[in-house]
């Protein structure tokens, strides 16, 4: 694995240059995923794949998890087109929000295991993908305040990450985000493996606990200390690029782009395995 796979960066990302038949090759799942816990960030560049083929490697690794309602046919969708224009994707103005550090499904008692994106059409500027390794975020904090980090649980909710691009809503808007109900978690996430991760990004409404000021400032603390430039990988798209994450050790977001650019991402994601206790 390590000559298949040359780092991107001291903390987080690898990439690895193969053809579409080796990636699908199925004694390359146990490697990929390997290499995912490993690296938290794996970039295939130019690859090229389908629509279909990207759908058979994530299956390769996994269960795929349905987008949105099934085709004509009955069968599930897959394929998640991530685009800035209504007429591409009805949750495009969700979308907006993605430019904010977040971990995908941070709301469910168990996130997506990971998340890849391929390249289809890119913006002329910006639109670039960053992850931060969080694993090493909680490495990172001294180890005489880890106990009292680890003690913590913090509230998610899409409210609160919707209101991070529209601060006065509508009674109907608040009440359609509210739908999906909030979730409590730990922020430290001690996983099976035995390592730990922190749980942060868009989604945070609020620390138990702590009054709304202090809340606010230690999530601000913990973010800034998570996403420091020694512990992010940016990636600079090409068109074909296929890059998977760890989404339950890594968080990520995109750089800013005009919607009328045309930027187009094709995302499956892998059902997780794993609750946040």
């Amino acid at each position: 694995m390590a000559s298949l796979f040359q780092p991107l960066s001291p903390r987080v990302g690898a990439t690895a240059a193969l053809r579409p038949d080796e990636l699908l090759d199925p004694s390359f799942a146990d490697i990929c995923l390997a290499a995912l816990e490993k690296y938290g960030v794996l970039v295939f560049p130019r690859l090229g794949l389908s629509a279909e083929q990207q759908v058979a490697f994530t299956s390769s690794l996994g269960k795929a998890i349905p987008q949105g309602l099934p085709r004509s046919d009955g069968t599930p969708e897959l394929i998640f087109k991530v685009s800035l224009d209504p007429r591409e994707n009805l949750a495009a103005e969700y979308l907006k929000g993605t430019i904010h550090w977040h971990i995908d499904g941070a709301t469910d008692d168990v996130p997506a295991l990971a998340t890849m994106l391929t390249a289809i059409r890119l913006a002329p500027s910006g639109g670039q993908t960053e992850f931060c390794n969080t694993y090493a975020a909680f490495e990172d904090l001294p180890t005489d305040e880890k106990p009292q980090y680890a003690a913590l649980r913090i509230v998610h909710s899409l409210e609160a990450a919707n209101r991070l691009m529209n601060p006065n809503p509508t009674e109907a808007e608040v009440a359609r985000w509210r739908m999906k109900g909030a979730k409590e978690h730990p922020l430290a996430w001690r996983h099976r493996s035995g390592r730990t991760s922190l749980v942060l990004g868009a989604t945070v409404d609020h620390v138990v606990g702590v009054s709304p000021e202090e809340s606010r400032a230690l999530v601000a603390h913990l973010t800034e200390h998570a996403t420091r430039p020694e512990n992010v990988y940016r990636h600079e798209w090409q068109i074909g690029d296929l890059v998977i994450w760890d989404n339950t050790g890594t968080m990520h977001r995109v750089t800013p782009y005009d919607a009328n650019s045309g930027r187009l991402m094709h995302r499956t994601s892998l059902e997780g395995v794993e609750a946040i206790v």
